[in-house]
């Protein structure tokens, strides 16, 4: 399989219009238009019964002390864990495309619906629901796509792997708000072929103008 896009060109920056946040002079950040990105992929198996599609973050930090902390920095050194940004199940064979915006057009205060999606699909909870828990203007479930919103003072550049992976079963096996683990736990066994493409994201400004050399 192939998975190419449009609004991502591979190991290079997203552009902001992807984002959950982008930088501000006053405020370190603000909300940006948080559309999902455009993707389109071929090459799939004969046997394809149905499409997944999953976006996660390798580079989030293991321990938020220092996190968006003013005075303080975010070592790249300090452990990472993933955090994902989308699950999108049972695509039909016949798609082969999402359009920029499709699923996601702007920040949801509590989350986007679901777990229902365009095109026939269905969205997991994505890794917000966790991130703003407890917080009384943010939590609630995030479904659906949610971009990039890496911490404005973590030295580490956050890398961002968009994977579509065509499966053998026309409806994936999880059922209700499913998250990351159940989707990746459900899906072993079932994945035919998979492709991937990768961009980076920066909110610290020192790192910002790194990545752009």
């Amino acid at each position: 399989m192939e998975l190419t896009s449009t609004s991502i060109s591979p190991g290079k920056p997203i552009p902001a219009e992807f984002a959950f946040a982008e930088p501000d002079p006053e405020s370190h950040i603000r909300f940006a238009a948080n559309r999902n990105p455009h993707l389109r992929w071929s090459g799939a198996p004969v046997a394809t019964r149905s499409f997944a599609v999953v976006a996660v973050d390798p580079d989030v930090p293991s321990v938020g002390t220092d996190v968006n902390q003013e005075g303080r920095t975010v070592s790249p050194q300090l452990p990472r864990v993933n955090f994902y940004h989308w699950l999108l199940v049972d695509l039909p064979p016949s798609m082969s495309e999402i359009e920029a915006g499709a699923h996601s057009n702007g920040v949801t205060a509590r989350g986007k619906s679901g777990p229902d999606a365009p095109g026939g699909g269905r969205h997991g909870l994505n890794s917000y629901t966790g991130w703003f828990a407890g917080d009384a203007e943010m939590e609630g479930d995030y479904f659906g796509y949610d971009g990039p919103c890496p911490p404005w003072n973590d030295e580490r550049l956050h890398h961002y792997t968009f994977t579509v992976y065509a499966l053998d079963t026309e409806r994936a096996p999880v059922e209700g708000s499913f998250d990351a683990d159940e989707l990746m736990e459900a899906m072993e066994g079932h994945v035919l072929d998979q492709a991937s493409v990768m961009g980076t994201y920066a909110l610290n400004p020192t790192v910002r103008g790194e990545q752009d050399l």
